[in-house]
């Protein structure tokens, strides 16, 4: 048994500001992937996800009903069978690994579920992405349902406020582009939950609501429509002003080894860093218009090319 593959995501721009309601763009990624299995000789990582998906089909049996109703004799009937979710994923490093499990969960156990194929009206995506952020919270305790949504559809997903969501499509990538999204392996695992509640904490002060009303959330929604239209030279002044705010503000988010590099990005106009996901580690997001000489400056850390411009 092999089930559909799902892809892991990028969230380009939005992280922590669709919270409070900022715009966000979320992209397929492809070069990282899963599905569901069986194996006869299952490896030690199998049988990890195996337990853990035990837990999580108790965990689906509790779901509000009227929300989704699950085929639960199946799954555990496949989970007793040795089913787990193999994936490359790398788990903790903001590009959705529990947003493709539960993807693939829902897409293979649902009833009556909406699909795919289907026209995806805003009230269909908005019910999906209510069914998915229900089921990813048993993974971080409080999720927007964005990772599986994007995982699911495979289509870039844009987000204009909490209840408006929208698929769109993004413009084509150059081949021979110089400009580039790159992605730097902090190697460190990231935790999702404690950067949240860091940042729930952080609500709480007057300053830093302010601060993200009026540069984070300003910023971040400007960089999507500049994104959207193709709107290089606006976009890279936008991303910089973002990658400081983010410097200035969310500190604890950057792993202490990548302040001196986010710094140096800002000044010398080579890069511009921001956050993939929560942070606290796994990846960085980088944005050039020049990837050969970031390439060159950066060749101690593992960069990878998520989009070309």
């Amino acid at each position: 048994m092999k089930g559909p593959l799902f892809y892991s995501k990028i969230l380009l721009f939005g992280e922590y500001g669709i919270i409070k309601d900022s715009k966000g763009l979320s992209i397929p990624y492809n070069f990282y992937n899963g599905a569901l299995k069986r194996s006869e000789n299952p490896s030690e990582a199998a049988i990890k996800s195996n337990e853990s998906l035990k837990r999580f089909a108790t965990y689906l049996a509790d779901i509000n009903p009227d929300l989704v109703v699950f085929d639960l004799e199946a799954l555990n009937s496949d989970i007793e069978a040795g089913m787990y979710f193999d994936s490359s994923i790398p788990q903790g490093y903001g590009v959705g690994s529990s947003g493709a499990l539960v993807a693939a969960i829902y897409d293979k156990y649902a009833q009556n579920k909406i699909t795919v194929l289907e026209n995806l009206t805003r009230d269909k995506l908005l019910t999906l992405k209510t069914i998915f952020s229900e089921m990813e919270s048993f993974f971080h305790g409080k999720s927007s349902g964005l990772d599986p949504l994007n995982s699911y559809l495979s289509i870039p997903i844009l987000i204009n406020s909490k209840d408006n969501i929208e698929a769109t499509g993004i413009p084509s990538q150059k081949a021979d582009g110089k400009g580039a999204v790159f992605l730097i392996d902090s190697g460190i695992i990231g935790e999702t939950a404690p950067m949240v509640s860091l940042f729930m904490e952080n609500m709480k002060q007057e300053g830093f609501r302010n601060m993200l009303k009026d540069q984070f959330i300003k910023h971040t929604d400007a960089c999507v429509e500049d994104f959207l239209k193709g709107d290089i030279k606006s976009l890279f002044k936008n991303t910089k002003r973002l990658s400081k705010v983010v410097l200035n503000n969310f500190k604890p988010m950057i792993p202490q080894q990548f302040h001196e590099l986010w710094k140096k990005g800002i000044e010398t106009n080579e890069y511009y860093l921001k956050l993939c996901g929560s942070g606290g580690g796994g990846y960085i997001l980088g944005f050039t218009e020049d990837i050969e000489k970031v390439k060159k400056s950066l060749k101690d850390y593992k960069l990878e090319v998520v989009y070309s411009f």
